[in-house]
C-alpha cells in the first residue's frame, strides 16, 4: 500500500486520478476517456530523484552538495561540502566553530556507524566558570568567550571524509571557499536572523566586520555579502585539513581570540580533541528497524519515546487526533522525566542505555498513561535543560550507491557565543552553557574534557535491511518530539515524506508546563486537550526536519518549510 501510494508521485498519476474518481474497471474502456480532472492524493509533494538527494536548511548549500554528487562524489563527499557551505550561508547554525553528530550508512560494508564530534569542556573548566552571583548560569558569561567549548566540526567532517569519502578533500572544500570569497546573495531569512540579534552581535568587533556593513548597518535582501576572513579560514581548512584548526595558524587565531576575551581554551585543548566513532543505538518501531545516535545525543530517549508510543494504536487514533495528541504528550512527559534523571555528559557519565531502550521498560512506563486524562504534573520531576537553543541545523544526503549521511550540527545558541576570533570570520559555540550550572546533581555537571548532554538525534530507518528513511532536526528539546511525530506520520499514518514533514507538531516537557501547539492546529483542538486535563498554549514552529525517503530506487526529499530557505535538491 505504502509503496504503491508513493510510486504515484513518480509517474503513475493516472491510476491515482482514476482511483479518486471511482473504482477502476477490470476491463479496459472501449475508448480513451478525457472527461476527468487530473488530481493528486496529497497536498504536499516530495522532490523526486533517482541518482541522489541532498536536503538541508539552506538552498545554496543543498545545491553545493548535489553538485558534488553530480560530479561523481558519494554521500560523504556531498555531506562534507554541504556542511562547509552552511558555515557560509547559515551563520546562526552552520559552523566551523561548533560540533555535532552524524550517522553514516556505508553501503559497501552494509553497516551504520555513528560519529560524535560534539564540543567538549576545555581543560581549564571549573564549577563556577559560567555561574553567576545567584548560583545559576550567567547569560553574560554564556554569550562570551567563557562559553566556548572545544569545537569538533572541522575534525568531524575531516574524519568522515578520510574514512569514507571518494573525491579529493580540496574538491569538496573548494565550493565553500568560493562562496565566502565571491559572496552570497543575502536572503530575507538571513536578514531576519541578523536583524533580530543585531544589538548583541554588534558588541563583538570581528562579527561587525564580517556580517555588517562598515557603518554598522545590516545588509538588505538581494545584496551580496562577502566574507573574506571566513574565506581565509576555509582556505586553511581546504589546504591543510583538520591540522589547520587543531595545530595550525587557524587554531592559533581561535585560541588567541578566546583567551583575549577571557576564555580558558588553549592550544593543548585543540590538540587533544578527538572524535568518537561508535555503533548506533538500534531499536525498532512496529517492525521498522531504526538506528539512533548514541549518548550523549538523545537517540536513546527518542527510542524510548517510540517504544512507549508503540503500546498504543496510533494509526487507529488518526493523525493529529485528540487521542493521538493526548497519548503523545503523556509519553513525552515520561521521557523528559527520564532525561532529567538519567542523561549526563560523556564520558564521565553513562546513562543506562539497555534499560531505557528496552521494550519491557517502555511497557512499564506506558502503564502510567491514562488514554482519557492527563497525569498529574506534580508527579513529574522538572527538567533543568528546557531552554536549550532551537537553532541547530540538519542535513541529509543519499547517493545512488546506497550510502546515506544524516548529520546534525550546532553552535549551541543562535550564533553560538555571539563572538568570533579576530581574522577567522566564524562564530564560536556556547556549548558550555548546556552543562547544569545551578545544581549539584553530578550527571551533567561541568568538568574538564566532558561533553554535554544534547537533544540532537539524527536517525536512519531501515526496511529489508536497506536505508528507507533518513532524517534529523534542529530545535533544542523540541528535536525529540519533532522526530517522533515525523516517524509516526510516515510509519503509522503512511504519509509521504513531504506531507509528514508539513503536518503541525506539539511539544510537551516533563515539568509543569503546557502542551505547546504549532500554528496550524484549530483552536478547538486546544480546548479538547484541556478537557482531558492538559494545560495548553500556542507556540512558534518546532524543528526543521530535513528528510529523504528511499524506495524502489527512487529518492523522495522532504525539506521543512518551517525554515524558509530550506530545499531538497535531487540528482538525475
Amino acid at each position: 500500500m505504502f509503496g504503491k501510494r508513493l510510486r504515484s508521485f513518480a509517474g503513475t498519476v493516472l491510476a491515482a486520478a482514476l482511483a479518486f474518481g471511482g473504482a477502476a474497471s477490470a476491463a479496459p474502456p472501449a475508448k480513451p476517456r478525457f472527461d476527468y480532472i487530473l488530481d493528486y492524493p496529497s497536498i504536499h509533494h516530495p522532490v523526486i530523484a533517482r541518482r541522489g538527494m541532498v536536503v538541508s536548511q539552506n538552498a545554496v548549500a543543498s545545491r553545493v552538495g548535489a553538485d558534488i554528487l553530480a560530479r561523481g562524489g558519494n554521500a560523504v563527499d556531498a555531506a562534507v561540502a554541504t556542511g562547509l557551505a552552511l558555515s557560509v550561508t547559515l551563520p546562526q547554525a552552520g559552523n566551523l566553530g561548533g560540533g555535532g553528530f552524524a550517522l553514516i550508512y556505508v553501503a559497501r560494508e552494509r553497516r551504520t556507524v555513528a560519529l560524535d564530534y560534539y564540543p567538549q569542556a576545555p581543560g581549564g573548566t571549573t564549577a563556577d566558570l559560567l555561574r553567576g552571583a545567584d548560583g545559576k548560569l550567567d547569560p553574560d558569561k554564556r554569550y562570551s568567550h567563557l562559553g566556548v567549548g572545544v569545537p569538533g566540526t572541522v575534525l568531524g567532517l575531516s574524519e568522515m571524509h578520510r574514512r569514507y569519502g571518494r573525491l579529493p578533500w580540496r574538491t569538496v572544500a573548494q565550493p565553500a571557499v568560493d562562496l565566502a570569497a565571491r559572496g552570497i546573495r543575502v536572503t530575507d531569512e538571513l536578514v531576519y536572523g541578523l536583524d533580530l540579534q543585531r544589538e548583541g552581535l554588534s558588541l563583538d568587533a570581528p562579527t561587525r566586520r564580517s556580517l555588517f556593513k562598515s557603518d554598522g548597518s545590516g545588509y538588505r535582501p538581494g545584496e551580496t555579502l562577502r566574507q573574506p576572513d571566513l574565506a581565509w579560514s576555509l582556505g586553511q581548512v581546504r589546504d591543510r585539513g583538520a591540522e589547520a584548526f587543531y595545530g595550525g595558524e587557524l587554531g592559533r587565531r581561535v585560541v588567541a581570540g578566546v583567551q583575549a576575551g577571557g576564555g580558558v581554551m588553549t592550544m593543548a585543548d585543540l590538540k587533544a580533541y578527538r572524535v568518537r566513532w561508535s555503533d548506533p543505538v538500534g531499536c525498532d518501531y512496529r517492525g521498522v528497524q531504526i538506528a539512533y545516535a548514541p549518548p550523549p545525543s538523545a537517540g536513546v530517549l527518542l527510542c524510548e519515546l517510540m517504544n512507549i508510543l508503540e503500546r498504543f494504536p496510533i494509526a487507529e487514533y488518526g493523525q493529529n487526533s485528540t487521542e493521538a495528541l493526548h497519548v503523545t504528550a503523556e509519553a513525552m512527559k515520561l521521557v523528559f522525566a527520564d532525561r532529567a534523571r538519567f542523561m549526563g555528559g560523556y564520558p564521565q557519565y553513562a546513562p543506562p542505555v539497555a534499560g531505557l531502550t528496552s521494550k519491557a521498560y517502555a511497557a512499564e512506563r506506558a502503564k502510567a498513561i491514562d488514554p482519557q486524562k492527563a497525569m498529574p504534573a506534580q508527579a513529574m520531576p522538572g527538567d533543568p535543560l528546557l531552554f536549550e537553543s532551537r537553532d541547530t541545523t540538519h542535513f541529509t544526503v543519499a547517493d545512488a550507491d546506497g550510502n546515506v549521511v544524516t548529520n546534525t550540527y550546532t553552535l549551541g545558541s543562535s550564533y553560538g557565543a555571539h563572538v568570533m576570533a579576530p581574522g577567522t570570520g566564524f562564530f564560536l559555540n556556547d556549548a558550555m552553557a548546556n552543562f547544569n550550572w545551578s545544581s549539584d546533581e553530578p550527571a551533567n555537571q561541568p568538568a574538564p574534557g566532558k561533553r554535554v548532554v544534547t537533544t540532537i538525534t539524527p536517525v536512519i530507518a531501515f526496511r529489508d535491511g536497506r536505508p528507507w528513511l533518513a532524517s534529523g532536526s534542529p530545535g533544542g528539546t523540541r528535536i525529540i518530539s519533532a522526530m517522533a511525530q515525523l516517524l509516526m506520520n510516515v510509519v503509522d499514518h503512511k504519509l509521504n515524506v513531504a506531507e509528514a514533514t508539513a503536518r503541525p507538531r506539539i511539544f510537551q516537557a516533563a515539568s509543569d508546563t503546557p502542551v505547546e501547539f504549532e500554528p496550524g492546529f484549530p483552536p478547538d483542538m486546544l480546548r479538547l486537550m484541556e478537557a482531558r486535563g492538559h494545560k495548553t498554549r500556542g507556540s512558534l514552529t518546532m524543528g526543521s526536519t530535513q528528510s529523504i525517503l528511499m524506495e524502489a530506487g527512487v529518492f523522495y526529499g522532504g525539506s521543512d518549510s518551517r525554515r524558509p530557505d530550506a530545499l531538497a535538491v535531487g540528482v538525475d
